[in-house]
């Protein structure tokens, strides 16, 4: 009888391994495959639009392609001497200057929260949460009020300054830092009399790659997409960024119908960098990014 089970329990565990997946599994399936679909339907709908002329965009079924792409985009980057060119670059510089600073610092602020023991330590980390729970838009005038003081309102620094810190990024920097660089690696080094600069730049930074990469492209993003920062503090539209810049071409539309087929385009445009930036930055992560997080 014993030999019989024995010799049944492999063919009982292969049909169970065969068996179809629970039924509890469809349901969160279903709600993820129709979340995506609603994210996805607007990007559709732009590249689709993209497409159309003016007269096609208003006369033609939704997702129906049209015959309008090479004016529209002609159009767009001729449109008044050639501006949203000017506009793609400013953005470009505001979101990559802005990401790169905001990196090194929120790699700086974590690191040193993570690894180092001082008076108020607790104090600074819990301000930092806070400060990833208080919405940008309350802090926009604030913001424009401290820069204007200092005579910076309207320039390049009034909409580079105020995104080179992050509360999110040094948090997620905090974390990855203490999970990723073992204690034990900055103590040899120290006995090795390097100094604490050395550590960091040597030591620190290359395990802390993939959570930099991580803050660099979640703070590219946040710059490339904020479209209220730079609308309170610029004032000149040679500096405006492709938010505001697209914003203002379709305020126009309102008089000019022309003009939403290009803001249309320009939307279109406009997400093509951050799909090829997300393409490009992947093969810099790892899993244990996740797992840092889950450990932190």
């Amino acid at each position: 009888m014993t030999a019989i089970v024995g010799r049944r329990a492999p063919e009982a565990v292969a049909r169970a391994g065969r068996r179809p997946a629970p039924r509890g599994r469809v349901l969160p399936t279903i709600i993820l495959i129709a979340g995506a679909v609603y994210c996805l339907i607007p990007v559709a709908w732009v590249f689709v639009a993209a497409t159309k002329s003016r007269a096609q965009l208003f006369s033609t079924f939704t997702f129906a392609p049209g015959t309008g792409l090479i004016d529209n985009l002609r159009g767009l980057f001729t449109y008044n001497g050639g501006q949203f060119g000017q506009w793609a670059l400013n953005s470009l510089l505001y979101a990559g200057v802005g990401a790169l600073l905001s990196t090194f610092v929120s790699t700086m602020i974590g690191y040193a929260l993570a690894k180092y023991r001082f008076r108020g330590q607790n104090v600074i980390f819990y301000g930092i949460l806070a400060g990833v729970l208080i919405p940008g838009i309350t802090l926009a005038i604030p913001q424009y009020l401290l820069l204007s003081a200092v005579g910076l309102a309207g320039s390049v620094w009034s909409v580079l300054l105020p995104s080179i810190i992050s509360p999110f990024g040094i948090y997620l920097s905090r974390v990855y830092a203490g999970s990723a660089i073992p204690q034990e690696t900055i103590e040899a080094a120290r006995i090795d009399a390097a100094g604490e600069w050395r550590i960091f730049q040597s030591v620190a930074i290359p395990m802390l790659l993939p959570g930099m990469v991580t803050v660099f492209l979640l703070q590219f993003v946040g710059i490339w997409n904020n479209f209220l920062l730079p609308y309170v503090m610029l004032s000149d539209q040679s500096q405006y960024p492709l938010t505001v810049g697209l914003f203002t071409l379709l305020s126009k539309g309102s008089s000019s119908p022309a003009l939403y087929s290009l803001a249309i385009t320009g939307a279109a445009v406009s997400i093509i960098p951050l799909v090829a930036l997300v393409l490009f930055l992947q093969r810099f992560w790892r899993l244990d990014l996740i797992s840092g997080g889950i450990k932190g």
